[in-house]
């Protein structure tokens, strides 16, 4: 499975220029070869929590949707959408939607673990579900940036069968060793491949995005590295599924594990 992570420059508040950066981006990751384009959160508006309003909102996900459905049956390619702001019901969420290659919405997933330091609890809704889904028959699963802080959050989408989770994400500079630090430990104590897809630019207001995508392998090889620079790119791995099994089986951690302890 060929994996493109689109480290995405992403605009405050400029919807349009965003959709049709995202657009641009996905046909070159199609272009090249890429079964899985994979897009930063909130890349259709930057990390908003003071001003949403109904303008940067996308009512029931659903331009976002129809957006991510027409390109993926196009391109035939799956899209992990990263995520939008999206109103339902009249709550505010942080939600990912994924479309397979006919461009089908095959998951949606909101943010369930949201970071009270930026106040995204204050015009949030957190959601209460664990989500998987398959790509090509491939076991897949998706956490938000700040949940790769929740070891626990990570390991229930081991257990659920995940082998490839993705982590989209709008990081800032000032923290980028914990990023890249928390993304390899995942990917190492739960024996999956973690594609780690961060935003660069200013989308969060006097911050700096910080860039350094990775794609990480069971045993918490880099795959794939943006680098340290935050600037715009396409990084590519292919992911071999042969290889989770194959470290499961040199460190038997699943086997280990006390679960009647915890």
């Amino acid at each position: 499975m060929k994996i493109s992570a689109i480290q995405m420059n992403v605009v405050l508040k400029k919807l349009e220029s965003n959709y049709h950066n995202a657009e641009v981006l996905i046909r070159k990751a199609a272009a090249a070869g890429a079964d899985v384009a994979v897009l930063p959160e909130m890349w259709s508006g930057g990390f908003i929590t003071d001003g949403l309003d109904e303008r940067l909102a996308d009512l029931d996900g659903n331009r976002a949707k129809a957006f991510l459905s027409q390109l993926a049956a196009e391109l035939k390619i799956n899209i992990v959408g990263g995520s939008v702001a999206t109103k339902k019901a009249g709550n505010y969420y942080n939600t990912t939607y994924v479309t397979d290659r006919q461009g089908y919405i095959i998951a949606d997933y909101d943010k369930a673990h949201l970071f009270s330091f930026a106040g995204e609890d204050q015009r949030f809704r957190a959601g209460n579900q664990l989500v998987t889904f398959s790509l090509d028959g491939n076991p897949c699963g998706i956490i938000i940036c700040y949940e790769i802080r929740f070891p626990e959050w990570a390991r229930k989408q081991a257990l659920a069968g995940t082998k490839v989770l993705f982590v989209p994400a709008e990081w800032p500079l000032p923290r980028v060793g914990h990023w890249r630090v928390l993304n390899q430990a995942r990917a190492i104590e739960n024996q999956i491949f973690v594609v780690a897809v961060n935003g660069c630019g200013a989308a969060v207001k006097d911050q700096q995005n910080a860039g350094n995508s990775l794609i990480i392998d069971p045993q918490g090889k880099l795959l794939a590295d943006a680098g340290p620079e935050p600037q715009e790119k396409l990084i590519f791995a292919s992911l071999e599924l042969a290889d989770l099994d194959q470290a499961r089986n040199n460190m038997t951690v699943f086997k280990d594990r006390r679960s009647d302890l915890y």
